[in-house]
């Protein structure tokens, strides 16, 4: 018999692996931060002596969640930009607001209460664009959340940075602040097309090249954004970046709402992925990706929940059921983004575009386990021949009982075990009366 850390019996294991396998009464065994094995729960007390053995009998087990696309600290303005479109909401509302109230407490803060929502739903790693990341990097590691940060990148000042050039220099700084961390790691972040300029693009792929970095760029998040950028520039903003040779396979393309049939072949084409953020469109009226289109042209499409400001909750159980719907309702084809395909965006998706796919993302041995366990013994929940289709369409987040991140118990019997749940409503509650007399 071998000592293992962690085994988790379970009535299903939905592996996520190359051939969607679920597996029935089966036992996930943890050994330090990673996969040992997968095995019939029977075989257990032959093969493995483990400190901790949790049974979850009417439990699946899944891949934790991967937030392609987040803005974690903008937890603490949930609520302050309701029912405006995006022009107006971030110029009118979040920019006056940013200017004045985020600092270093604002996201060190914010990123805590976001982590706490993202892993009581089942979110094991974000990917994370926001002012002060060596603040979020901290938190992040602190309450150990596998974590992509970016490098914002902009043109104009914020309380972070005064210029393009100081973007860039503390972006550097924060690539070599976690370059050894376990569980944090960077990626280029500029904001979007029109908000960064030519001269900025090339410095930031110039970057991305000497340090062998992803970029993480909004694109096309609206039409009236593809408009505009062709009446000033004559060309849409997508050609704008191929051209300066932005278009890559590291290249994550955030909403793009707004893509012709040339534009989807050129992602297809360039190997680039998509973080697909359904809520957040529909909430700010920004439109719909073209989800059915872009996975038929093999495009990688993996799910974000954007900032709670905009979508408003981090849940990405909700996430993908909203990312299978869309796509069913606009395409008028109900076999589009089908369930197993669904969780595949979540998970492995995910982690193939954050550069992760060998190491998380799915089941299989040998791969960090970044892991949830799902209760699916509730009322709305029953009958049950599917639990894939169970999690997808009838699960809730309140469901999720135990998270694992590299091995590590983050979440178990519901209840968090690296934050303090009680303070951190506190101080979002001292957030809230000192930010509410601005709006």
């Amino acid at each position: 018999m071998q000592h293992v850390d962690t085994v988790i019996d379970a009535r299903w294991v939905v592996t996520v692996d190359p051939l969607n396998s679920v597996l029935e009464r089966h036992s996930v065994v943890i050994s330090g931060d990673k996969i040992q094995d997968i095995l019939p729960s029977g075989e257990i007390e032959q093969n493995y002596f483990a400190a901790q053995h949790l049974r979850r009998t009417d439990h699946a087990i899944i891949p934790g969640f991967i937030n392609a696309h987040t803005h974690a600290a903008m937890s603490l303005l949930r609520g302050a930009a309701e029912d405006k479109p995006l022009f107006s909401w971030l110029n009118d509302v979040v920019w006056p607001l940013e200017q004045k109230w985020v600092d270093d407490e604002f996201v060190e803060d914010g990123t805590k209460l976001a982590i706490a929502e993202m892993i009581q739903s089942g979110t094991t790693c974000m990917n994370d664009m926001y002012l002060y990341p060596e603040i979020s990097g901290k938190v992040a590691e602190q309450l150990h959340m596998r974590t992509r940060l970016g490098m914002v990148v902009l043109d104009f000042p914020t309380s972070w940075a005064k210029s393009a050039d100081e973007y860039l220099a503390k972006g550097q700084a924060l690539f070599e602040q976690f370059e050894g961390s376990d569980l944090v790691s960077t990626m280029l972040a500029p904001h979007a097309p029109y908000t960064v300029s030519d001269q900025t693009i090339e410095k930031v792929m110039q970057l991305a090249t000497d340090e062998d970095l992803g970029v993480h760029m909004h694109l096309h998040e609206t039409e009236q954004e593809v408009e505009s950028a062709v009446q000033e520039t004559g060309i849409r903003p997508i050609e704008r970046l191929h051209r300066l040779g932005a278009i890559n396979s590291k290249f994550i393309a955030v909403h793009v709402t707004a893509l012709n049939e040339e534009e989807i072949s050129l992602l297809s084409e360039s190997n680039s992925s998509v973080a697909h953020c359904p809520k957040s469109n529909l909430k700010l009226a920004s439109g719909v990706c073209s989800t059915g289109e872009l996975l038929r042209h093999n495009v990688n499409v993996a799910i974000g929940t954007d900032s709670a400001v905009s979508n408003n909750s981090l849940n990405m159980l909700e996430e993908l059921r909203f990312a299978t719907l869309l796509a069913k309702g606009f395409s008028g084809d109900a076999s589009q983004v089908p369930v197993h395909e669904a969780l595949r965006l979540a998970t492995i998706n995910g982690a193939k575009c954050l550069g992760l796919d060998t190491v998380t993302g799915s089941l299989e041995p040998g791969k960090f386990a970044d892991l949830s366990t799902i209760d699916l013994s509730e009322i709305h929940c029953r009958p049950l021949y599917d639990p894939v289709a169970q999690i997808v369409h009838s699960a809730s987040r309140n469901q999720i009982t135990d998270v694992f991140i590299g091995g590590k118990p983050v979440l178990q019997d519901r209840e968090l075990l690296t934050i303090d749940e009680k303070e951190c409503i506190e101080t979002a509650n001292r957030w809230q009366h000192r930010i509410a007399a601005d709006l």
